[in-house]
């Protein structure tokens, strides 16, 4: 038998676990699902937008997944050396082999003059805010801000922007916090600037999410048609692959419109690369210089700048892996340094230890990629399955005990069912349906009571 740990409850940690018990080479495989939270899915509870029910549904499948019965759930387990995680040298006491699933936890950085000001947000932050993540700052957004900038065209991107284009109530029957939604529903925001560096046709957000945009009932979605043209693919997007040339043709049918008066306005903008944030004890604007393409794929700056109002700034130039102390890590790319999956201490395999998702192969891909990647990583942990099965780990009962002593008590899957429970019946108090708990103490006590 082998007994193994995966680190992390995301899709790749939730696709890693079932691809492990679901396998036929090789018998008795158990899992342990070790989260550092004490609720499982990782972004698709804590990443999905709260108006994008269909994406959000499949916490469906991941559970289903979960309750298999060589699975086992393990949350609120902090991994890593400190005085409340478990070390990974430890893990490998306790495992035949574990498998790290971490994601990647923070945003890349713009680098620029301001970044910190105040009302200068990841966009990160903001979306742990309204989808409730324990470790968010309630209340730390300048929700009176007249003017928001967004930076970055991907699909986060997007995201945060129509959410701060929705009225409240089009998120009332939405899982949002209530905090956040008496938040959002005071909200004196008219004007959302969504800015890329570059043109229409190297946006990275998807087309579906870009329609989006344009079917708000109290927004309006402006794009420039002088900036717009700029892109060498905007009077024949025909060259470009399919999604490109539809996100093209979207932006084009509403290139030039004239506002319509509607409450709120999403700028779309395009070739503005941010230089500054300015501001003296707090955000004001955001000051960019115009770019063009250069004609390699690439842009150049003009030295002609324009400055954007913003009390609020929320910046999506994408996502980016943290180390975990006594793991190898590299800076440059954000991930554990891995060959097809193993990870590599010197460059060399690390017996018993790997890696799958975005830790391993950085933030790209939609949630299915996963799926593969987790495949991956599974097919050279059974490869290696014989010499695995010659460790000789501490029986599953005393591992468990370590987990269950380790700083924190662990929630396990009767905890979080009762998180849900407890979810629900906040919903149903509020008139709405199920409404998260925003905090670790509300969290934990939910889970305490039916777990």
């Amino acid at each position: 038998m082998l007994r193994i740990a995966v680190v992390g409850s995301g899709p790749s940690g939730v696709y890693t676990a079932q691809a492990l018990v679901q396998q036929q080479d090789v018998p008795g495989v158990t899992v342990d699902v070790l989260d550092r939270l004490p609720c499982p899915y990782g972004l698709v509870r804590y990443g999905v937008a709260p108006d994008h029910e269909k994406i959000k549904s499949l916490q469906n499948n991941l559970r289903a997944a979960m309750e298999h019965p060589d699975i086992r759930f393990f949350g609120n387990v902090p991994v890593g050396d400190g005085p409340r995680g478990i070390a990974p040298r430890r893990l490998l006491d306790l495992y035949h082999a574990v498998v790290y699933c971490v994601g990647a936890a923070t945003d890349r950085r713009l680098g620029i003059p301001g970044e910190d000001l105040p009302g200068s947000f990841s966009a990160t932050e903001f979306v742990s805010w309204y989808s409730a993540h324990p470790d968010a700052a309630p209340g730390g957004f300048v929700l009176g801000a007249r003017s928001a900038v967004v930076i970055g065209v991907g699909n986060v991107a997007v995201d945060v922007a129509r959410v701060l284009a929705r009225g409240a109530g089009e998120l009332h029957h939405t899982d949002v916090p209530d905090a956040a939604l008496g938040a959002l529903a005071e909200s004196r925001v008219t004007d959302i600037h969504m800015v890329g560096r570059r043109g229409p046709s190297q946006a990275k957000f998807t087309t579906k999410e870009l329609r989006e945009l344009g079917t708000l009932p109290g927004a309006e979605t402006l794009v420039q048609a002088g900036e717009a043209a700029l892109d060498p693919a905007w009077a024949d997007p025909g060259a470009l692959p399919a999604v490109g040339r539809r996100n093209v043709e979207v932006l084009r049918e509403w290139s030039g419109r004239p506002p319509a008066g509607r409450p709120r306005r999403i700028h779309v903008r395009f070739f503005l690369r941010p230089v500054a944030l300015l501001g003296d004890g707090a955000v004001r604007a955001v000051r960019f210089e115009r770019t063009v393409p250069d004609g390699r794929g690439g842009i150049a700056g003009t030295g002609e700048f324009e400055d954007v109002e913003a009390q609020l700034v929320l910046r999506s130039v994408g996502y980016r892996g943290v180390p975990i102390a006594g793991l190898p890590f590299d800076g440059g790319l954000g991930t554990v340094p891995h060959a097809e999956g193993r990870v590599l201490r010197d460059g060399t395999p690390s017996p018993g230890e790997y890696v799958a998702g975005w830790i391993k192969r950085g933030p790209t891909g939609v949630i299915g990629t996963n799926r593969s990647c987790a495949k991956e990583t599974v097919a050279s942990l059974l490869a290696d399955a014989g010499a695995l099965s010659a460790r000789t780990p501490v029986t599953a009962e005393e591992a468990r005990a370590v987990l269950r002593a380790a700083g924190r008590r662990p929630v396990e899957w009767p905890g979080w069912l009762g998180i849900e429970a407890a979810e629900a019946a906040l919903g149903r108090r509020l008139g709405r349906g199920p409404v998260k708990i925003p905090d670790w103490a509300g969290l934990l006590s939910a889970a305490r009571a039916d777990g």
